[in-house]
């Protein structure tokens, strides 16, 4: 209207559980940014991306939705988070920059009451935006790379050159960056597309940046209109092998709970050091100062616990 956009969605959240819970940080997925620790999650309706496999659609495709929700003011939210003991808060479920506005008055009050602020997005948005997030208290995202360009192109309709610069220029601003790719058969299970995602992480982000390889399960268009069966734990291995073959230091295997893959190990030593079933730290065995106590390489993770307190849930910076 006179040349001005007007978001519909500020602060609607999608009704019951499904639009706000408290989730383990590890459900992000973030493996090393506050391990252990609980942030407030909310989502709303609708998407920028059209995936025909979308796990989240009856929220991400339900833009007909918009209006059945429940109002949520940012200064509840984050009295909500404070409430439930949460250490941070997340906006996902849907694509978050659907609450870019929400997002900025959201991160603004939850550090004035020291909460983190995270993003599990699919990094489709333009630098200026990204730069309002960061300027506004954002700490860390997980950032969806769905596959090459072929594949982002012909089933996201997007470019997938934006989305590695959003995630370049939020490293560039000091944001903890992790990447997530779900692996779908025959849609980017290649050995040569998952190839190319892991080359392109050790030599345009850092070889430390954490990339999870997670198992999809058939939903939307992909379990009805043309069906496209689970994932094998196998090419998750796969997958994880190509990784580390690039170089990659930290390459987790997500969605089979109880995997050794979803562990963290020392990259020199192989020593464990996180280990995780699902979204659950069982055991934490990292120093105060965040090193490896067999050989002391230093592990790149931000906030945590020390191992005394880990069951205890009392954070440390």
């Amino acid at each position: 209207m006179d040349g001005k956009l007007y978001t519909l969605v500020y602060g609607e959240i999608a009704p019951g559980i499904d639009g706000i819970r408290a989730n383990p940080i590890e459900k992000k997925p973030l493996f090393h940014f506050w391990p252990g620790t609980m942030c407030l999650t909310i989502g709303t309706w609708s998407c920028n991306f059209v995936c025909p496999w979308c796990q989240n659609h009856h929220m991400s495709k339900r833009s007909d939705k918009i209006g059945s929700g429940y109002l949520l003011p940012p200064e509840e939210f984050v009295r909500l988070a404070k409430k439930t003991g949460c250490q941070g808060t997340s906006i996902s479920f849907n694509e978050p920059t659907l609450l870019f506005e929400y997002s900025l008055d959201v991160f603004d009050l939850a550090k004035k009451q020291g909460l983190y602020n995270t993003y599990v997005t699919n990094g489709y948005m333009t630098e200026e935006a990204l730069k309002v997030l960061i300027d506004h208290g954002l700490d860390a995202m997980n950032i969806d790379i769905k596959g090459d360009k072929e594949a982002v192109t012909k089933h996201c309709m997007a470019d997938v050159e934006k989305v590695w610069r959003n995630a370049k220029t939020a490293k560039e601003n000091n944001i903890w960056v992790e990447l997530t790719t779900l692996v779908i058969p025959g849609v980017n299970d290649d050995e040569e597309c998952l190839a190319g995602i892991a080359r392109r992480i050790a030599d345009e982000l850092d070889v430390n940046t954490p990339w999870h390889v997670t198992g999809y399960y058939p939903a939307y268009k992909f379990a009805s209109e043309v069906y496209v069966p689970p994932t094998s734990v196998r090419a998750l291995e796969k997958a994880r092998k190509i990784g580390k073959e690039a170089g990659l230091n930290y390459v987790y295997l997500g969605n089979f709970p109880g995997h050794p893959y979803e562990n963290t190990y020392c990259p020199k030593c192989n020593r464990l050091l996180i280990e995780r079933y699902g979204f659950d730290v069982t055991k934490y065995a990292l120093t105060l100062d965040k090193k490896c106590p067999g050989c002391g390489e230093k592990i790149p993770v931000i906030g945590g616990y020390d191992s005394v307190s880990l069951f205890g849930y009392n954070v440390i910076a």
